[in-house]
């Protein structure tokens, strides 16, 4: 993956209204469900920070990383017109070794896990930053269980730059790798069922 193509997006990205406010809605609901006041949470591919800050009430601290500088100046600036003072936000990835092992009670992962290269080897990175006992919540479409036509489309575009590599990934195939790394899949979600974004909360063994 490469930042240059995200710092492209950012600002258009940040404009774009919410495709299904009702599911996106749904899905905050479900992930305050399981945050506590105490918790200290990690959100991978965090773009612009709307999620992060949406969630600041139901945590003690959240920091927000992506791999777009851009993104990441545009969310900084965010929390700060809001005032909030316990959502931080960096540009890094998962394998930043500034990321402390077993130092976050919940990471999250929305909208991203279709987007990297090689995402067992990810999620046993995220399985290291969760405390024992702790969870990993996500939500990725399930590309391979959408329209056949963009297993055409999206590689034509990835090659003139005009898409990121998108794994075809499903709702089987990302349950497979979850669990695979060592998480206890504990609930699961469409939101929305006509995209196919699957909602998954997981535990690892305390």
């Amino acid at each position: 993956m490469t930042s240059r193509f995200w710092d492209r997006q950012a600002a258009a990205y940040e404009k774009k209204p919410i495709a299904d406010e009702d599911a996106y809605a749904r899905t905050l609901e479900r992930v305050r469900a399981h945050l506590t006041p105490n918790d200290r949470v990690l959100e991978l591919g965090c773009g612009t920070g709307t999620t992060a800050l949406k969630l600041a009430p139901s945590a003690r601290e959240i920091l927000g990383t992506d791999y777009s500088a851009e993104m990441i100046a545009i969310a900084t600036a965010k929390g700060g017109v809001q005032g909030v003072t316990h959502v931080r936000f960096r540009q890094c990835t998962a394998a930043d070794p500034a990321l402390g092992v077993e130092s976050f009670d919940v990471v999250m992962a929305m909208n991203l896990l279709h987007l990297l290269e090689d995402l067992p080897a990810e999620l046993g990175r995220i399985h290291e930053l969760v405390r024992p006992g702790g969870l990993f919540i996500s939500k990725t479409p399930c590309v391979g269980e959408q329209n056949f036509a963009l297993r055409v489309v999206i590689p034509v575009m990835r090659a003139t730059g005009l898409a990121p590599y998108v794994s075809f990934v499903t709702e089987r195939s990302l349950s497979a790798d979850i669990t695979g790394a060592g998480f206890v899949v504990e609930e699961t979600g469409m939101y929305p069922k006509k995209s196919r974004s699957f909602f998954v909360v997981a535990r690892k063994a305390g």
